[in-house]
């Protein structure tokens, strides 16, 4: 079908919600994107952009600004926590030139898909909070109601969308804690995300704006929980106290911090329903996941170039919609589980299970570093933007 003139509401204007406003506006739609919040804004956190999104990306004309804005990733290495002695390494230069593998501060990303969706001519309004989702309508806190040919609930963990569609589900508790930081970069940090695993904790880094800050991600085992939510304001000194035996490479990027943000981690199960027949769901408000395999944001851009791509191949909407819930589901079903069994394999605690571990993935790392890397092609090398 031609999206030309269609009218699409996108709820949401994180990079789902904004990626998927661009897609469907350089198809010809017309799109007005509503944001609960005053502003178009994301502070205080760094984000991976994997090869798998960055040719959705490229496809959307971004990648010269992306690359620009980015830091382009050589590797991921696995380290102990006490010394930082390397346990392995994943060379990301094996993913081929054109494969590149970046890490980016999200403000970054939000501003250059908002700069482009205004571009392509897509309304953004600000201070939206919707009430509300049914298809092709939506209910504002307000009490205005908007009414659009295609819906699409880009709304987060908390989704009105899912809701409509699929009713209340209770998340599941982890039993993980994370905090999140940015500080600037007093170590001289490679272009490289390392990974210091500890028993039942770990504390992954990676460099952000050409190398002037670090992002610091910190996750711990815990039996109380935390409210989910990415906005619950943590002492800096209980990041340090819960991580104050890492080795004194760690502790100096701790003692940069001076905000941190704590959340609980959730599992949540994808949503059996995706879409109605004049409604849509897309990343976290569909699929939500956890950071264990950095895939969340760029989930929601590849949904968001499979949503326009399944609407403009297809006869009608309803066909449309569930072209997409039917190329993306099993996808993004593989990787949540595949992030929710990660978690292990740096909170190992047992000492001689972590010692084989350790060791076996020290071996492997010297003897065939591309099987390290091969086990992850089929995320990388999926490429949305040629099905």
């Amino acid at each position: 079908m031609s999206l030309l003139g269609l009218d699409v509401i996108v709820v949401g204007g994180g990079i789902g919600g904004l990626t998927a406003a661009l897609a469907l506006a350089r198809r010809g739609a017309q799109v007005r994107v509503f944001e609960q919040a005053a502003e178009i804004a994301e502070v205080g956190a760094g984000l991976q952009i994997s090869p798998n999104g960055m040719c959705v990306l490229s496809a959307l004309g971004l990648k010269s600004e992306i690359t620009q804005a980015a830091v382009r990733a050589q590797g991921v290495e696995l380290r102990d926590y006490r010394q930082s002695r390397l346990v392995t390494r994943l060379d990301l230069g094996r993913l081929g030139e054109d494969q590149g593998y970046y890490f980016l501060h999200r403000a970054d990303l939000i501003d250059i898909l908002l700069r482009a969706a205004q571009g392509a001519g897509v309304v953004v309004e600000t201070g939206q909070p919707v009430a509300s989702i049914i298809d092709g309508a939506v209910t504002l806190k307000n009490g205005a109601s908007q009414n659009a040919a295609l819906v699409v609930a880009a709304d987060g963990l908390h989704s009105v969308g899912r809701k409509f569609l699929n009713g209340t589900s209770a998340p599941f508790f982890t039993g993980q804690v994370a905090w999140r930081a940015v500080v600037p970069n007093t170590i001289d940090h490679p272009k490289v995300a390392r990974v210091h695993m500890a028993p039942r904790r770990h504390i992954v880094s990676y460099p952000l704006r050409g190398g002037e800050f670090v992002n610091l991600v910190a996750v711990q085992e815990r039996a109380d929980w935390s409210e989910e939510g990415w906005s619950h304001q943590d002492s800096p000194d209980n990041l340090r106290g819960n991580f104050a035996d890492f080795s004194p490479l760690v502790q100096n990027m701790m003692s940069a911090v001076q905000a941190t943000v704590k959340w609980g981690l959730f599992r949540h199960p994808v949503a059996p329903h995706w879409h109605g027949d004049a409604v849509a769901l897309l990343g976290d408000a569909a699929h939500p996941t956890l950071p264990f395999m950095a895939q969340g944001a760029v989930m929601a851009i590849e949904d968001a170039w499979v949503l326009a791509a399944s609407l403009a191949q297809t006869s009608t909407l309803p066909e449309g919609l569930a072209a997409y819930q039917l190329a993306r589901r099993e996808r993004v079903s593989k990787i949540v589980e595949t992030a929710n069994k990660n978690a292990w394999r740096y909170h190992l605690s047992f000492p001689p299970l972590r010692f084989a571990a350790h060791s076996a993935m020290r071996l492997m790392g010297a003897v065939a570093p591309g099987k390290m890397m091969g086990q992850f092609d089929w995320i990388y090398r999926h490429d949305v933007t040629q099905i």
